[in-house]
């Protein structure tokens, strides 16, 4: 997926995902977490899976953000394991 700058769309704090195939999926916002010093966010598609898609967040303006992948692996499994462990604390 390559960056793709979102607006939140209502008050229900859902965000269409545009990927490079086009196709789009609609996704809740779950949160938005710190892991090291930089912003990630967590979501959930609208699809009934049990997925959670994790990436960059950088606010750009007033209620608009931009999302990135993570591209590097070890980072990503770092970022997964904080988001488990904020997961765990909340239950």
């Amino acid at each position: 997926m390559a960056e793709n700058k979102n607006k939140v769309q209502d008050e229900a704090d859902i965000i269409t995902l545009e990927f490079d195939d086009d196709e789009n999926i609609e996704c809740e916002i779950m949160g938005v977490f710190d892991y090291d010093g930089h912003d990630y966010i967590a979501l959930i598609p609208l699809d009934d899976s049990d997925d959670v898609y994790i990436y960059g967040y950088r606010e750009v303006g007033e209620d608009e953000f931009e999302i990135v992948d993570i591209e590097d692996d070890d980072l990503f499994a770092k970022v997964v394991e904080e988001f488990d462990t904020i997961m765990a604390s909340e239950e």
